[in-house]
């Protein structure tokens, strides 16, 4: 038995910039506070979180630089033989491939699977129909052998069971941990934006990966309209696909045939968009789906007024 053999290992692809590596990465802190052994295991240590796990908690890198599966719980099952954790917490994990390499490491690890988006949508929304069917087929015979599943919102619980073919009460509702302390103190910072300056027309805020499950260009062509009636201005935080350009083609291209270049603004990714979000008028989510949305959650904790789809599933159960 390791002599640091951690208490809990919590397992992500990455830290790349999305709501559910944030409040993971909080969790795991959350944990290490409390007196846990605690691992932040990254198939491949990467994005802009990074530089916030504390020192309370150990980061380790599996190194993976292939997307396939496979080559991830491989790197999984060796660090689970050698580190021997007790409990495996694993999120944005689909096939709950955590599971998978218990068995091939042959440990007595605990896993949880944590589930953070509307799995349905999310495979309609892959353009690759035999690839979901392969996962849902997974789902199936995995998740019921997980000793614990975890969704963040009871839309998320049901949607899963049944994939899973499994009881409602098989899959535990457990909220984000979003919140702490300092959201009021972040929110008070300053922002270096020419948009949200004194004097400047109300601005509208949205937040979140340059991914189609956000639906940016409906929210660029609803803006398009507001804009024909009265000033005003649209800030997007977020990044696309690291494989992508920084900037969708398609949506830059949408945004200057709609006449909006000098109105919206894509500054990027940004880890606390609470400064952001205190000084817009409007913090809009356009989403086809979701789990549960951290930025509304947030933009609620600093009074912006919010709209938002009503998609699956999450912002029915905040709002």
């Amino acid at each position: 038995m390791p002599a640091n053999q951690p208490d809990i290992a919590v397992y992500l692809p990455t830290l790349d910039g999305g709501g559910a590596e944030l409040v993971m990465l909080r969790l795991a802190a959350g944990l290490a506070e409390r007196g846990r052994r605690t691992h932040l295991v990254l198939a491949r240590a990467r994005g802009p979180y990074l530089s916030d796990v504390p020192p309370s908690v150990r980061l380790v890198d599996l190194g993976a630089r292939s997307p396939v599966v496979l080559t991830k719980t491989l790197l999984l099952a060796v660090y689970m033989r050698r580190a021997r954790p007790r409990v495996v917490l694993s999120a944005l994990d689909v096939v709950d491939s955590a599971l998978i390499a218990r068995a091939m490491a042959r440990t007595p690890t605990s896993v949880v699977l944590t589930i953070h988006t509307h799995l349905s949508r999310q495979f309609e929304d892959k353009p690759d129909w035999g690839v979901a069917m392969i996962r849902r087929g997974l789902i199936r015979l995995l998740y019921p052998r997980t000793d614990r599943l975890v969704a963040v919102s009871r839309g998320v619980a049901d949607d899963a069971a049944r994939i899973a073919g499994l009881a409602s009460d098989r899959v535990q509702v457990i909220p984000n941990p979003v919140l702490d302390g300092d959201v009021d103190q972040r929110a008070r910072q300053p922002v270096d934006h020419p948009f949200l300056r004194p004097g400047q027309p109300p601005v509208v805020l949205a937040a979140g990966r340059l991914v189609r499950q956000k639906d940016f260009p409906t929210l660029i062509e609803a803006f398009a309209l507001v804009r024909s009636r009265r000033r005003v201005r649209l800030i997007i935080l977020g990044d696309a696909d690291p494989r992508e350009p920084a900037v969708p083609p398609a949506l830059q291209k949408l945004i200057l045939a709609r006449g909006l270049a000098n109105d919206v603004s894509l500054p990027g990714f940004v880890a606390t968009p609470h400064a952001y979000m205190r000084r817009a008028a409007v913090m809009a989510l356009s989403s086809l789906y979701e789990g549960l949305p951290t930025v509304l959650i947030e933009a609620m904790a600093v009074g912006t007024t919010i709209v938002a789809t009503d998609c699956d599933s999450g912002p029915r159960e905040i709002l």
